[in-house]
């Protein structure tokens, strides 16, 4: 071939094939978010679940079928802990990464200043607050719990979106006051819809999982439900076809589980909708409860000692699962000794969000890939500050290390000592026979109290009067 001819060959050639490199760049900036390699991610945060109150975590008297599902379409956790036996401390511990009582939440956040024992410190970086940056939209839906005024609302904390609850509890699931008080908001907006809140709380979701089907935005939504938590209010129509089934069962359980049941139908909504849209492809989707069963209420945490405000294993351990399609194996389980406060560390690295500031939890990313069969041994902390005349003001605190674990379960109480691989239900207290264990518990314990101490949990406009 003459070389004029070759040149002018060659000359198209290059051409050709930067127009396709531009036609392929062009058609990759108009694909769907499936294709982001951030995830879209999905919290599910239910509120007083017990160890044992799932099909799928040993219950028999309930059906849970959704909530099964979705756990077995990914990994079950059999060893997850909530940071504290109630519930403002371990969202904290979620949304934030670390100890609540290092971020001012010891306790459980009120209305009243007389008895409200926690103030979300404002130098905490919350999950929405990192994600936003990375390009995330991010939306609560359901029970806040964190702060009841500014400068704690959802907003204030790097939500772009909120439509829930502010307060503690719902002392009606329908009428959604708290001593008289509606704290319904969607975003600074006072709301007053109709409707059971689990209801109000599924409807939300699914409409909002609708409204980012054909974004390119990748989302961060934490949905928050207030279920099964007090007081034990199933929709009639729920409690009758529990009735129906085990007329035997007794009245309290029959209302809790009914409670449960219909959370279950909500969540099975949820992730249908997250199916229908497509975005279930690329979405992380994580499910736990806030801490164990309240068991003077019906609720069973298994074989577990003790529920909700305790500090032995059934106010802590709460059934957890987290799904990824294609990253992380379905039907897999998992032993390893994880907490909520890891949670956030996790879905920061599965997006690709560097950590700039000291954070207490771990990323769980390579146990869920199975790029690591254990995480590092580490001591892990549990703390509570609480009123009334069973706490008067003052602190319980637990620890494990390994198979050991140090509890605190009244502040007038001396501290115990478990082995929990020869003791799950912690029957035996070996702090005489194991001094040497107790002391170095107790000593680290005692630091891990002066860290927490230094930081402040009240309101600084702190009123004594109701």
């Amino acid at each position: 071939m003459p070389t004029a001819q070759f040149l002018t060959c060659l000359y198209r050639c290059v051409i050709l094939t930067l127009l396709l490199q531009c036609a392929t760049q062009a058609d990759a900036g108009r694909r769907p978010t499936t294709t982001s390699p951030r995830p879209h991610v999905l919290v599910i945060l239910v509120d007083d679940l017990g160890y044992g109150d799932l099909s799928s975590y040993g219950a028999q008297d309930l059906r849970t079928p959704h909530i099964d599902q979705l756990v077995k379409s990914g990994m079950r956790f059999s060893h997850f802990y909530a940071n504290c036996p109630v519930c403002s401390p371990t969202r904290a511990a979620l949304l934030s990464g670390r100890y609540p009582e290092l971020v001012g939440v010891p306790g459980v956040v009120r209305t009243y200043p007389h008895n409200n024992w926690g103030h979300l410190s404002k130098d905490a970086t919350l999950l929405p607050s990192m994600l936003k940056p990375a390009g995330y939209h991010t939306a609560m839906v359901g029970k806040w719990h964190l702060g009841l005024a500014s400068p704690n609302l959802p907003n204030e904390r790097g939500f772009d979106f909120f439509h829930g609850f502010l307060g503690d509890m719902m002392d009606d699931y329908f009428d959604h006051r708290r001593h008289g008080i509606n704290y319904m908001r969607q975003d600074g907006v006072e709301i007053d819809p109709p409707g059971h809140a689990t209801d109000l709380f599924t409807e939300w979701t699914c409409s909002y999982l609708r409204s980012r089907r054909d974004k390119q935005q990748p989302f961060f939504l934490y949905l928050a439900y207030n279920a099964p938590h007090t007081p034990i209010q199933p929709p009639p129509a729920w409690l009758q076809k529990v009735k129906q089934r085990n007329p035997r069962l007794a009245a309290r359980r029959s209302r809790l589980v009914a409670l449960i049941e219909h959370l279950d139908d909500g969540i099975g909504q949820v992730m249908r909708t997250l199916r229908e849209t497509g975005l279930d492809r690329d979405t992380l989707v994580i499910f736990t409860s806030d801490n164990g069963g309240q068991s003077n209420v019906g609720a069973s945490n298994g074989a577990l000692r003790a529920g909700k405000q305790d500090m032995y294993e059934g106010g802590l351990r709460v059934p957890t699962g987290i799904v990824w399609p294609g990253q992380i194996p379905p039907d897999s389980g998992c032993d390893q000794m994880a907490i909520s406060m890891d949670l956030f560390p996790t879905i920061c690295e599965a997006a690709g969000v560097h950590i700039p500031h000291p954070i207490d939890g771990q990323s769980l990313l390579p146990i869920l890939q199975r790029k690591q069969e254990r995480l590092a041994d580490r001591d892990l902390f549990f703390h509570r500050r609480e009123g009334g005349q069973r706490y008067s003001g003052l602190t319980t605190q637990a620890m494990r290390r390994g198979p050991w674990k140090l509890v605190q379960n009244s502040p007038f109480a001396p501290l115990e000592l478990y082995n929990l691989t020869q003791d799950p239900l912690e029957k035996t207290n070996l702090a005489r026979q194991e001094s040497r264990i107790f002391r170095e518990l107790s000593s680290a314990l005692r630091i891990q109290i002066q860290r927490g101490g230094a930081v402040p949990w009240q309101r600084p406009d702190r009123r004594d009067t109701p």
